[in-house]
Order: structure tokens, then C-alpha cells, then sequence
């Protein structure tokens, strides 16, 4: 069932240094969200360069690219350009030095932690090749580079720019994302793969006053309570085998020792994969956040505002077990079934806006070596850099073959089933 992918791999030899250079240009001249101007121009460029049709500004900085080979299938598949505010400290040659100015107006770093350089490298690498070998395959090939995943509205950008209009309806949506795992690894899984998100800003309102003089104020700096009771959210509502996490990442009250804010400012982020353990959660925090504000006397209640969301992503039985078999087949004991990721995306709502059944996997970015060492020491968790620390940066090599060719095969596994004949090859 490979043989088509095969046929089109054997060009990977000679992209592999361009896609290279490529990756390290990304991973060091880099941009946040809705402003990915240069890579969006990057990968449109190259889209052409090997005969795509391309489509940009789909949403601010979107871009698809449709390459047609006769009747066929519909394949969509789909990166990520944003980068991240964290200033890199990987220490490599071409790690990111650079700024940006943020809606403060102050300066701040950039860094691609969390590998959307690799989905992009990738998948300018997999375009260039099918329309060297058109003989191995028949249909249509749709490539999506989306803006801002990061903050979760790239997606939908696209979509309420039209996409379903300017693209091909896709026959299925395909996506991958490098993870922690040894470079080289592939990793499917069907149904519940990356959980739901939703970051909450609360803010809870009291009455300031002198620090000295308590009994003329209302502390709101209750949010600590707050805080604290927060955690028996999963550990005493949910049940033990029930997976869910609840994280304040950021609390903000006051303005010097001595001085009673009139204000705190708490937000939060939830972690679910099912909506019954979603709506449970929200509301358990919603509850406790205006119970502790009564307590306290809170003038007034406490504001609850959803400052971001992300859908499940729940990958359709079909299409996974056909992408499952053809890496087992290409990939051998490389090829694995994949864990459960607290991570989110917002990938899931471009299929969902065509109406498309889809399957998102992972790949490995860690040295094989290195990940090996740190599994016999049990230091994995200490020693191994993951998705948005400031230490993370995928080996280069074999991530990118890794990932072109993953993207290739399961592309192939539907294309690749009509030879120039029209009859299955």
C-alpha cells in the first residue's frame, strides 16, 4: 500500500538540504501570531516554485496551495507558522535573537518553542515532490499553512475569510506536530488524542485602602484562597481515572507592600477531552470563584471572562487506522500508537468547517540518543525539553525526513491509490 509513497520518497534526497536550510531560516527569522507575513511569503514562494496553485492572505497571513493531478481524491494537509514570546536558550547557531514589540509597546523575544518551523519545513518539503512523479498518484493536494494556532484563532480567521470557498472541499484533513518523543518516532491514535483548552481571566473586585488599616478595606487578594481551592477541582470532583488539569498561571494584585488593591487579577487554564468533564469543570470554577467572593465581602461579583478556547481533538476512526496502517507499513517498529496529549489545537475546526473527517499524529524531536539516556536514568521528565520551554529545539535530522515522509504517506494512502490508469495501484 506504500508503493505509490515510496515511488514519490525517492526525491527526498534532493530537497533534504534545501528543507534543511529552510527549517533553520524559519527556526531563526520567526513571527507571533496574525503576523507570519515573512513565513507566509516563504512558503507561498515555494509552493509555486514546484507548480501549486497558491491562494494568501486567507485570513490575514493564511495560504493554500492546490496542486491538481486529474480526477481523484481530496487531501488537505495542514501546518502551523506561529512562533511563541520565550526567549530561546538552546544555544544553537541559529537560535532566535529576535524581537518583538507587544501590545504594551515593550520588547519582547520570540522563539519557535513549540516546533510549528518543523510542520512548515515539513510540509514544504512534502509539496515539492509529488509534482516531480505524477505517474504515482491522481487527484488533488491541498496544502494550509494557518496563522496563529498559538492563540487559537488562526483557524477561524481562515474560515470566516472564506476558506471553504477558496479551497477544494478536502476528502480528509491530515496534520502533524513534533513532540518530545526520539526523532524518528510516528505515533497515531483514533478518537480522543489532544484535549480541550479554555484560559479564564478573573477578576475579583474588593476595596482598597491603607495596609495599615484592614477593617476599612475589602482585601481582594482573597484571590489566593481562590488559587488554593482551585486544585480540588480534579483532585475531589473528578474521578480518579477521569483525566483533567487545572492550572492559575497567572496571579496579579496590587501595586506595593503597604496598599490594599481595590483588584486581583487571576487567570487559569483547563485541560478536558469530553464535554461532560468540561462543563463540570468551568462550572465548579465558576462556583468556587463567586463563593469565595461572597465570603470575603466582595463589593461587587467577581468577573469570569473566557479569554481563549480550543476544541477537542478527536481524530475520525477511518482515516486513522488508514494512516496507522500505511506508517506501519513504511515505518515499521517506528510507527506507534501515541499517548493521550494534554496539548491543544485549533487545527480540528478546519475540518469540522468542510464538513471533513481528520486525523492529527505526532512525531519525535529529541535526539534518539539523548532520550535513550535519560529513559535508563528515569530523568525524562528533568531532562528532555518539551513543547514551549525555552530549551526545546528538534534535532534536525531524521525529524524533518521523518516528517516529510509521514506527510507524504498518508497523503499517498488516499492519492496513491489511482495510478495514471484510474485503476488502483
Amino acid at each position: 500500500m506504500t508503493r505509490p509513497a515510496r515511488t514519490v520518497l525517492t526525491g527526498l534526497d534532493t530537497v533534504r538540504a534545501d528543507v534543511e536550510d529552510l527549517y533553520r531560516d524559519l527556526h531563526r527569522h520567526l513571527e507571533l501570531g496574525l503576523r507570519e507575513h515573512r513565513t507566509a511569503k516563504k512558503a507561498a514562494d515555494a509552493l509555486r516554485e514546484c507548480g501549486w496553485e497558491v491562494t494568501e492572505g486567507i485570513g490575514g497571513t493564511g495560504v493554500i496551495g492546490v496542486l491538481t493531478n486529474g480526477d481523484g481524491p481530496v487531501v488537505m494537509a495542514r501546518a502551523d507558522m506561529d512562533a511563541l514570546p520565550v526567549r530561546e536558550r538552546t544555544g544553537l547557531p541559529y537560535a532566535s535573537t529576535e524581537t518583538v514589540t507587544d501590545e504594551n509597546g515593550d520588547e519582547q523575544p520570540v522563539m519557535h518553542a513549540c516546533g510549528h518551523d518543523v510542520h512548515v519545513a515539513c510540509l514544504i518539503g512534502c509539496a515539492r515532490l509529488p509534482a516531480g512523479r505524477r505517474d504515482a498518484w491522481r487527484g488533488t493536494f491541498v496544502a494550509l499553512f494557518q496563522p496563529s494556532e498559538e492563540q487559537g484563532n488562526g483557524a477561524e480567521a481562515m474560515i470566516d475569510d472564506g476558506l471553504t470557498a477558496k479551497s477544494p472541499r478536502p476528502d480528509v484533513v491530515l496534520a502533524q506536530h513534533v513532540l518530545p518523543c526520539p526523532a524518528g518516532y510516528v505515533g497515531t491514535r483514533a478518537g480522543s488524542f489532544l484535549s480541550a483548552a479554555d484560559s479564564l481571566r478573573v477578576t475579583v473586585h474588593g476595596r482598597g485602602a491603607h495596609g495599615s488599616m484592614p477593617q476599612a478595606a475589602v482585601d481582594p487578594v482573597v484571590a489566593a484562597m481562590i488559587v488554593v481551592r482551585l486544585q480540588t477541582v480534579v483532585s475531589r470532583e473528578l474521578a480518579a481515572t477521569t483525566p483533567a488539569v487545572v492550572t492559575v498561571g497567572s496571579v496579579h494584585a496590587g501595586s506595593g507592600p503597604n496598599v490594599i488593591p481595590d483588584r486581583a487579577v487571576v487567570e487559569l487554564n483547563v485541560r478536558t477531552y469530553d464535554d461532560a468533564t468540561r462543563t463540570h469543570v468551568l462550572d465548579a470554577i465558576e462556583r468556587i470563584v463567586r463563593a469565595e467572593c461572597e465570603a470575603s465581602r466582595s463589593p461587587r461579583p467577581p468577573e469570569i471572562e473566557r479569554i481563549a478556547s480550543f476544541p477537542p481533538t478527536v481524530n475520525d476512526e477511518e482515516p486513522t487506522r488508514r494512516v496507522a496502517d500505511a506508517f506501519a507499513a513504511y515505518f515499521g517498529d517506528d510507527a506507534h500508537t501515541a499517548e493521550p496529549q494534554t496539548a491543544s489545537e485549533d487545527m480540528s475546526e478546519i475540518p469540522r468547517a468542510f464538513g471533513a473527517p481528520f486525523t492529527y499524529w505526532a512525531i519525535g524531536g529529541t535526539d534518539p540518543e539523548r532520550y535513550a539516556e535519560a529513559a535508563r536514568n528515569g530523568t525524562v521528565a528533568e531532562d528532555i525539553p518539551v513543547n514551549h520551554s525555552a530549551g526545546f529545539a528538534p534535532v534536525v535530522q531524521p525529524t524533518l525526513d521523518t516528517g516529510i515522509a509521514a506527510l507524504t504517506v498518508a497523503a499517498l494512502a488516499w492519492l496513491g491509490g489511482w495510478a495514471a490508469s484510474g485503476l488502483p495501484s
